[in-house]
């Protein structure tokens, strides 16, 4: 079997179970407000927050359109132009010549997973504030079984995501195969479903290998992931698949180690923990060479980072949209804003990033979660704790039709075959 992060890679078949729990905690302050200064009231307000953000472009998958967005107790109420609402307790937010778009959905992730002798370094806290400040406002982390049993993985990894500080959801690994975890399947896909889907992931996009072979081990140890980051070529065949829409979407496998962890292997290659870092990367990598370079329009933009993965998961419209009734979780981007990354500057807690020094045009300035603003003027204002587990129902839209599909197959089979006894 292929070991967890090799789940990730240039297009991956995931076998994803939909786990539904129920997961509430409730933590002290934490590293961001503080440094922020932030009291009392640090953690964005609550769901209670009342937002308007006016002057902006409205991009949704389906098309994009001048208006104001209206937000109240965590939910859009209005998106129309010129809204009008008593200025008592409203934060107004000037989106002028900017798009308001969807939060990103990351389908593939690894935090606090343990792999290699080692776990990676981002934990479900790190982790978040990494993809908040990045634009992204859920992810669907890989559930690793201990020692096979699902049961047990699913168990884990509730209590790892006590700490987390946005909404996210579960896929299940399956990484052994008996009749014990037959029967654990059986059960997880009738309780809670399951999804085929296939994604590549955003290094796949715009790396190549030639830093793999950079003489410095600390630099080359970095680019290390499985599969393996392929040659100048093939990122340009990804893109452009994604751009024409054979490719619907697009992960991260965000999976870090820091330069300490990868040196487990610098006497032996095979001894490198697998994985890189994305979670806050992906959304302004892809508007800089997708969408700023005119492969894809703004609509699509929204699609492959947020809304084609509420709909394979079944959560759209609640996520994955700016509509009446949706979820509170979208971001103001800055077309003319340009970006510059690297570990100094990022939210991970690795000391060590792959798109070190990359610049591009595109910057998340506003992310908002649930109603909170939770990224704003280069500050994160979060607690750990105030993340919510969001149940992604079984049966969305990749099993339409497979009903008449499978009947119009067993009538062609003829079957059963009715005969009379063999004459003596």
């Amino acid at each position: 079997m292929t070991t967890p992060c090799r789940l990730g890679g240039l297009l991956l078949l995931l076998l994803l179970g939909a786990v539904a729990v129920a997961i509430a905690a409730s933590h002290p302050a934490n590293e961001f407000c503080a440094a922020a200064g932030g009291g009392a009231g640090c953690g964005g307000g609550g769901d209670g927050a009342r937002i308007l953000i006016k002057g902006g472009t409205v991009v949704n998958a389906h098309r994009a359109e001048e208006a104001d967005v209206y937000i109240e107790d965590g939910v859009v109420i209005a998106v129309r132009p010129n809204i009008r609402v008593g200025d008592d307790n409203v934060k107004v937010i000037d989106a002028t010549g900017k798009f308001v778009m969807p939060g990103g959905i990351d389908p593939h992730t690894h935090l606090e997973m343990e792999f290699m002798g080692t776990v990676t370094i981002d934990d479900f806290f790190s982790g978040h504030a990494a993809a908040l400040a990045g634009g992204t406002t859920m992810h669907i982390d890989f559930v690793i079984p201990v020692n096979g049993n699902l049961t047990a993985g699913l168990e884990s990894y509730k209590q790892k995501a006590e700490k987390s500080a946005m909404d996210y959801g579960f896929h299940m690994a399956i990484t052994k195969w008996n009749d014990d975890v037959s029967r654990e399947m059986e059960s997880m896909v009738k309780d809670h479903g399951q999804k085929v889907i296939g994604e590549p992931v955003v290094s796949g996009l715009v790396l190549n290998d030639s830093w793999l072979w950079d003489p410095d081990f600390t630099i080359a140890s970095k680019y290390v992931m499985s599969p393996p980051i392929r040659q100048a070529g093939h990122n340009k065949a990804l893109q452009l698949a994604l751009s024409s829409g054979v490719l619907p979407l697009v992960g991260t496998d965000h999976c870090t180690f820091n330069s300490t962890q990868k040196a487990f292997g610098f006497d032996d290659f095979r001894k490198i923990p697998n994985g890189v870092n994305g979670i806050e990367e992906r959304m302004h990598i892809i508007w800089d060479s997708m969408a700023e370079t005119g492969q894809i329009s703004g609509t699509d933009y929204v699609r492959v980072t947020s809304t084609e993965c509420a709909k394979i998961f079944n959560i759209y419209p609640r996520k994955g949209a700016i509509l009446e009734g949706s979820d509170a979780d979208m971001i103001i981007l800055n077309p003319k804003r340009s970006f510059v990354m690297g570990a100094h500057t990022h939210h991970s807690r690795s000391n060590t990033n792959v798109y070190e020094g990359r610049k591009g045009k595109g910057m998340v300035e506003v992310t908002i979660s649930r109603g909170r603003v939770v990224w704003e003027d280069g500050i994160l204002n979060i607690v750990p704790g105030s993340g919510r587990y969001i149940r992604t129902p079984p049966f969305g839209y990749l099993f339409d039709g497979t009903e008449k599909s499978d009947a119009a197959y067993r009538a062609s089979l003829r079957a059963p075959v009715q005969r009379g006894k063999a004459s003596a």
